[in-house]
């Protein structure tokens, strides 16, 4: 399983990457999406939409099911990867590069470091 060393993750199976502009980008994990299997639909969140931790933020469908995606710190929505609309296998094929979901600017930005990191990640999922 691909475990990138830079990011943060969730529990719930999502990735954070701040951003040197101070923005953070969203997206599932390779775990995630390996569990999902063919993901055949995204429901991206609307711009400019105040979420608080833990927040549904997207829905994804695969041939298996509908996943809800949560958003692990506070902020607001600043872009959504309007690429997901036409092709939203890109979380398939590459959940760390172009199949992220959406862009925010966190509330607090500092929340990110009560994440796991990538060695704690890897335990979790074992």
């Amino acid at each position: 399983m691909n475990v990138p060393d830079q990011l943060r993750y969730a529990e719930s199976h999502e990735w954070l990457r701040l951003e040197s502009d101070g923005t953070a980008v969203l997206g599932i994990t390779d775990h995630a999406q390996n569990e999902l299997t063919d993901i055949v639909f995204v429901d991206l969140p609307q711009i400019g939409k105040q979420l608080v931790g833990k927040e549904v933020v997207a829905v994804v469908e695969s041939v298996k099911a509908a996943s809800d995606i949560y958003i692990p710190i506070a902020g607001e929505v600043v872009e959504s990867n309007a690429a997901l609309s036409t092709d939203p296998a890109l979380i398939n094929t590459d959940p760390y590069g172009e199949g992220w979901i959406c862009r925010i600017k966190p509330t607090n930005p500092t929340d990110l470091e009560a994440m796991l990191d990538a060695d704690a990640y890897r335990t979790r999922i074992g």
